[in-house]
């Protein structure tokens, strides 16, 4: 079954929902398509399960350090440290977790701008834990009017699935000084960023 799920999920990254099919998915394990629909009513259920198993494990990783971090701060909540919590827990799962985590990265940036449905599966798999941030960014910034923190995580948002879709154009961009699989470079810096842009809108 996992070898089944990684290669779907390194398929669909690459493809999306409707460039692949079963078979394609069966081809890469090695197996004949029968296998795949014995254990899946359907592609949609299997690209369901695939998502599903990553996104449960970087929800509660980013839940449990919110609240470590909230417990260890003694009430002297920063927008920096609400921050690199939040988005340091995170990609460190894309710098230590291997091409696997890489490859759901991506997927998750198709999940997140597909609006048809992907906007739904973004809320029942990650609302609790973004949530929690935005908590704790309000008790960071109480005089914060609650929309600008709202529109501050979303620009948080975008920043970070155009991060974990790898596209290759910062390379361009940079003739070669900034790299895409750079998470190490991002994590050094978006927090921080991030912290200025909400301090900007939010105080007054």
């Amino acid at each position: 079954m996992e070898q089944i799920l990684d290669a779907a999920e390194f398929l669909f990254a690459q493809h999306g929902l409707y460039g692949v099919t079963l078979k394609d998915v069966a081809k890469r394990v090695g197996v004949h398509h029968t296998l795949l629909n014995y254990y899946f009513t359907d592609k949609r259920e299997l690209f369901d399960q695939v998502f599903a198993r990553r996104a449960l494990v970087t929800s509660e990783r980013r839940m449990r350090a919110l609240d470590e971090y909230e417990e260890s701060c003694g009430g002297d909540i920063t927008i920096e440290g609400a921050l690199h919590t939040f988005l340091d827990t995170d990609l460190d799962l894309y710098i230590q977790g291997g091409e696997g985590w890489k490859n759901y990265g991506q997927l998750s940036s198709q999940v997140a701008n597909t609006p048809e449905w992907g906007a739904a599966m973004m809320d029942s798999h990650f609302d609790p834990v973004v949530l929690r941030l935005i908590e704790l960014l309000q008790k960071a910034l109480p005089e914060a009017d609650p929309k600008d923190v709202f529109w501050g995580y979303h620009f948080v948002s975008g920043a970070l699935m155009l991060t974990l879709a790898r596209t290759g154009r910062i390379d361009k961009l940079s003739g070669g000084l900034c790299q895409s699989e750079d998470f190490e470079a991002v994590k050094g810096r978006m927090a921080a960023f991030m912290a200025a842009g909400f301090r900007k809108i939010c105080e007054k």
